[in-house]
């Protein structure tokens, strides 16, 4: 009897065996399918939204075409139109209405944005900039002179950020970058593109600071689309990887291994001083005040010699446009009187409107972006008196005119404990 049970189990066990092996196979090939049906899922995704934000061929060709039918002109129509020389290369968008590519004109890298379609209407909440005319390239009309030009000019400036003392100044500048041939002379097609392009924050405000050292050149322009210099390192921290391994690294992950691929502490210092001085070139500039309203740590860049440039300044305005953007907005609480990131007001609970004035000055947004970024690695010896100056002046409240002089000393206090403690290194 157990000799017949055991010769049972023996013939039993190949179809055991054969069971199992099948079971693995399809264990197998479920999981290969699904493995296959995630990874073309998250291509899809991406490609799709590669495509959706990544429209530089239809932007050049809206813009050539308008530049062909006499429409607009700019120094940078003809090589983008006509010698190919100007060059839409790796695409950095993250909004499908705004186009930002590197790319190169000649033998110059260059970063390239076009402004896709037009925001109607002034929206706090989103990333494009305010922009009021309702389509564009219809000013000048034809038969506007070159002096109604510069009053229209003029009087947007004198909107935009407030009646300056010297804003005929301001005014032949953009005049003179008007004249995208230098012949001497304004054309139609160079007023109009020149109009559109005043409508931008970060235009203006590259005019405006052309001559200082932590804002990009513009290098040329052609329509609403704008060329700049190309800033070598594109964040204060971190390290660019493959979008598929983003998807895989938590958060917390991705926040400390942007604090481990930073320069070192010398050349962070070099880097927050120059921050610290384009926020002394804002502030009470020669045009007036403006206000950095996102301080993310992508805005900031630098180069070479860890100077600091900026990367992103669109979310940098006029007080005075500010003010005219949020005296009237609706609030329920102060989460509704914010615009970008960091410029916030107070709702008033009785009139259900916000507030004129921020909250917060720009020189403390500014340290609060440097804090981890200076802390980290600092000098034991300066370690306790850093750590005290920034504090005090992500403390700072009110606008800068209530207390300027508060503002200043903080300002030139933490630039000279940088100065003072890299002076003498090779990285200053």
């Amino acid at each position: 009897m157990a000799r017949g049970l055991f010769s049972w189990a023996w013939l039993r066990k190949p179809y055991y065996i054969q069971a199992r092996l099948s079971y693995m196979r399809m264990k197998y090939f479920f999981f290969s399918w699904l493995a296959v049906f995630i990874g073309s899922w998250v291509v899809y995704v991406q490609y799709s939204t590669y495509t959706e934000l990544c429209r530089g061929q239809d932007c050049k060709n809206t813009i050539c075409d308008k530049y062909r039918k006499g429409v607009i002109d700019g120094s940078a129509c003809s090589s983008l139109c006509d010698k190919e020389t100007l060059y839409l290369g790796k695409c950095l968008s993250t909004r499908s209405n705004n186009q930002v590519y590197m790319g190169s004109w000649g033998d110059l890298e260059a970063v390239i944005k076009c402004q896709m379609e037009e925001a109607v209407r002034f929206d706090l909440g989103a990333d494009t900039e305010p922009r009021k005319g309702a389509v564009l390239f219809d000013k000048p009309t034809k038969g506007t002179s070159v002096e109604k030009f510069k009053e229209m000019v003029f009087s947007h400036l004198k909107a935009k950020v407030g009646d300056q003392a010297n804003l005929l100044d301001l005014v032949g500048l953009i005049i003179s970058v008007a004249d995208g041939n230098k012949d001497g002379h304004i054309s139609l097609p160079e007023a109009k593109s020149t109009w559109a392009l005043l409508q931008l924050n970060e235009f203006l405000l590259m005019i405006i600071l052309q001559d200082k050292e932590h804002t990009p050149k513009l290098l040329g322009f052609c329509g609403d689309l704008y060329v700049m210099e190309k800033v070598q390192y594109t964040s204060l921290y971190g390290i660019s990887i493959p979008w598929i391994m983003e998807l895989f690294v938590p958060s917390g992950v991705r926040r400390s291994m942007d604090q481990w691929f930073t320069p070192s502490w010398p050349r962070k210092a070099k880097i927050s001083i120059g921050l610290l001085e384009f926020v002394e070139d804002i502030f009470h500039g020669t045009f007036g005040n403006f206000l950095m309203c996102d301080t993310s740590a992508n805005n900031f860049g630098y180069n070479a010699k860890h100077d600091l440039k900026m990367v992103d300044m669109r979310k940098i305005i006029p007080e005075v446009t500010f003010k005219d953007l949020i005296r009237d907005r609706h609030c329920e609480t102060d989460e509704d009187c914010v615009y970008g990131m960091d410029c916030r007001t107070t709702c008033d609970q009785t009139k259900k409107k916000c507030t004129t004035e921020v909250i917060q000055p720009n020189l403390a947004k500014a340290c609060q972006s440097l804090k981890d970024y200076l802390l980290r690695g600092a000098p034991p010896e300066i370690r306790e008196e850093l750590e005290k100056q920034l504090y005090s002046c992500i403390a700072l409240k009110g606008t800068a005119d209530q207390m300027e002089m508060e503002h200043s000393l903080i300002l030139n206090n933490l630039k000279t404990l940088l100065w003072k403690k890299i002076s003498h290194t090779k990285d200053s």
